[in-house]
């Protein structure tokens, strides 16, 4: 099918679950909140399912063709993840600063990098259970999460990020061995210090994917609408990912402007066109969201492309998402017929 759709990975999660005004008033967290959570934690685990059963819904309902579980059990992109592994402290938290700036709580490195067990395989599994559609698992990439977290254990960043990638790399290998049909790295950091992810971001990506046969995408963003309100018009680190042995590359188009000449510095890569604005909470219509694609396709082959919103979808009032969500496939109906012609 020319023009899928999909989601970058999250959807906004319910308001019974989750406390959706602070999480918004926040930066978002790298250690664990549990006071986020509405539920009380004998019965979070079955909330968290029950919502995740109305994202997979809310995908299917607005025509979605690749479908993530939302991210809902996740109080961030990384956390779920990062905080699950060997060798960090979440209790005595240390500090880094976000790309705003700004200090944020983050787990310290007190000893080796290790993943334990698989974390989001389950996770996996129950998508697969609920959908019959191509399913698509996040997971956070090693430099971010090296940047993410305070070092007192390795002797350099770049040895930090290594065994990061390695955990993510066993991370990825078990979730296609469990049925994954695409899993995405999210690396917003890359774009955000692009002078560290040249001196080992990349390699410590491409450890990541080593030894990878399924279909991988690398998303690099801009931040989230919600909180970074000022966008440039171009990447600071995007032609790189040509060097990433990814098929796919995730990226924000609508809210910037995005020059999508930069995309033929990509050969043969697979592009997701962020093509929904989520810093606007009016629905675009079927031809914004056509128009927008229609600039990526000037230097991207139609097999290539794939429709995606922007990337925060979760902090969105829900009824805009799955409108946003529809206006996507609609935009991408417009788009295959055109090239039917």
């Amino acid at each position: 099918m020319l023009f899928p759709t999909t989601l970058v990975g999250s959807y906004p999660q319910p308001d019974w679950l989750i406390d959706r005004p602070k999480l918004a008033g926040r930066f978002p967290p790298r250690v664990r909140v549990r006071e986020l959570w509405r539920v009380p934690e004998p019965f979070l685990a079955e909330a968290q399912d029950d919502a995740t059963v109305l994202a997979i819904q809310a995908q299917e309902q607005a025509g979605l063709d690749i479908v993530t579980d939302g991210e809902i059990r996740r109080e961030s992109y990384s956390n779920r993840f990062a905080t699950a592994l060997e060798g960090v402290d979440i209790d005595h938290p240390g500090t880094a600063l976000d790309r705003s700036g700004h200090p944020n709580p983050v787990p310290r490195i007190v000893g080796r990098i290790r993943r334990l067990h698989p974390v989001e395989v389950e996770d996996l599994r129950f998508l697969k259970r609920h959908t019959r559609r191509t399913v698509k698992m996040t997971v956070p990439g090693p430099f971010t999460m090296t940047q993410q977290a305070q070092n007192e254990y390795y002797p350099s960043e770049e040895a930090a990020a290594m065994d990061y990638a390695q955990a993510v790399n066993e991370e990825i290998r078990d979730l296609f061995a469990a049925g994954a049909d695409i899993v995405q790295i999210d690396e917003p950091y890359m774009q955000a210090r692009p002078e560290k992810a040249r001196q080992y971001g990349l390699a410590a990506l491409n450890r990541a994917l080593e030894g990878v046969t399924g279909p991988t995408a690398v998303h690099i963003c801009f931040g989230y609408a919600a909180i970074i309100h000022q966008r440039p018009s171009g990447y600071s680190f995007l032609p790189e990912l040509a060097a990433c042995p990814c098929a796919q590359v995730s990226i924000e188009t609508a809210q910037s402007g995005l020059d999508c000449a930069v995309l033929e510095r990509l050969p043969g890569k697979q592009i997701l066109v962020g093509a929904l604005d989520l810093s606007d909470m009016r629905i675009e219509s079927a031809e914004t969201v056509a128009a927008r694609v229609r600039r990526a396709l000037r230097y991207v082959k139609p097999e290539n492309v794939i429709l995606a919103p922007d990337c925060g979808m979760k902090y969105l009032p829900r009824e805009v998402a799955f409108g946003k969500l529809q206006a996507l496939v609609a935009g991408a109906q417009i788009l295959r017929a055109e090239a039917a012609r």
